[in-house]
């Protein structure tokens, strides 16, 4: 007797503190309702935290520092989050062995504390909910790229790959070019030309999610006798080099980020890049210089080596630092917060 696969559930797929899960129903979604960057990435957070009962009819509780981010005004979660509630997506879900089209509000009614750091208190819609407890497929989405990626169109297209690359024997998707623009996000009368969509939308993801993501992505275009009817998506995985190359990206600034990933970087000058001194050299071997010439960039006026030296005297204490460089520069951002020039 031949045993029956096991499947598992996405439900039962557990979010870490590096990455976040994502079903995959909620991925390839047509938004009849465009979001934005920032609405997308309070939505995945919206989906964490209430991840342990998501499934279930209860209202979850999410502090709005949470959500806020970077941001110091609770308006723009406000304002996301309306648009959100008024958010209607299609999805493409199976029936009894049939496939069928359903069209779901994202987020349910909820109540937001009018103190800066209160709270959200907030439902997941009850169709929602089914979808996502029947889900099987799903994606593990990096926080720190979540983040990282500045377009929609480039967290998309992150999140479309994501669900795509553990799969063991495909590497390539065809979409309807339709359906690509419909899963973008793309609103309607915009970038209506395949040259538009490609030079303003496609490319400039392609870019950021080969620069940041542990994915290579390519999108060719198909036509259908003379006009451009469809796209063939393709991935493969980073080897150690690359997976090591965007590991490291993550660490520098966002500035500068589109020459350095388009190969176009200049040599910065006028930052001066005093050898590390001698004295250092009881804390072990030095840091990647680009490392130092992020930090003292990021940080002007401050001795980025006595900085070092407070921060390996504090991380002695700790257990090691599996990205030395990553953990010097978050460090250094938290000593400039409290000792301010």
């Amino acid at each position: 007797m031949v045993s029956k696969p096991t499947i598992t559930r996405t439900r039962e797929v557990r979010p870490n503190a590096e990455s976040i899960v994502k079903p995959g129903e909620l991925i390839d979604v047509v938004e009849v309702t465009p979001l934005t960057l920032n609405d997308r990435r309070i939505y995945n957070l919206l989906l964490e935290n209430a991840w342990d009962a998501i499934d279930k009819k209860v209202e979850h509780v999410i502090s709005k520092s949470e959500l806020r981010g970077s941001h110091n005004s609770n308006d723009r979660v406000g304002e996301s989050i309306e648009r959100l509630m008024s958010a209607i997506v299609r999805v493409k879900t199976s029936r009894n062995g049939e496939p069928h089209l359903e069209r779901v509000q994202l987020l349910g009614g909820n109540v937001e504390s009018l103190k800066r750091d209160g709270l959200l208190h907030y439902e997941i819609p009850a169709r929602l909910r089914r979808i996502i407890g029947d889900s099987t497929v799903f994606a593990r989405l990096k926080r720190e790229v979540m983040f990282a990626l500045t377009s929609k169109y480039a967290l998309t297209l992150y999140e479309i790959v994501q669900k795509r690359g553990n799969l063991k024997y495909i590497s390539k998707e065809r979409f309807r070019l339709e359906e690509l623009r419909g899963f973008l996000g793309v609103p309607d009368g915009k970038l209506t030309s395949w040259s538009n969509l490609n030079l303003r939308a496609l490319q400039p993801a392609i870019k950021e999610v080969n620069a940041l993501s542990d994915f290579e992505v390519q999108i060719d275009p198909i036509k259908t006798g003379r006009r451009i009817t469809h796209v063939e998506l393709r991935w493969w995985r980073k080897d150690a080099d690359g997976v090591g190359a965007s590991a490291r990206e993550l660490t520098f600034s966002k500035v500068g980020r589109k020459p350095r990933t388009e190969g176009t970087a200049e040599v910065v000058t006028g930052v001066d890049l005093k050898p590390r001194p001698a004295a250092m050299e009881k804390f072990g071997a030095p840091l990647m210089t680009d490392t130092y010439q992020t930090a003292r960039l990021r940080h002007p006026g401050y001795d980025i080596y006595f900085v070092e030296s407070e921060w390996r005297t504090w991380a002695a204490t700790k257990e090691p630092a599996k990205d030395p460089d990553r953990a010097y520069l978050a460090f250094f951002a938290s000593y400039a917060k409290g000792n301010p020039l």
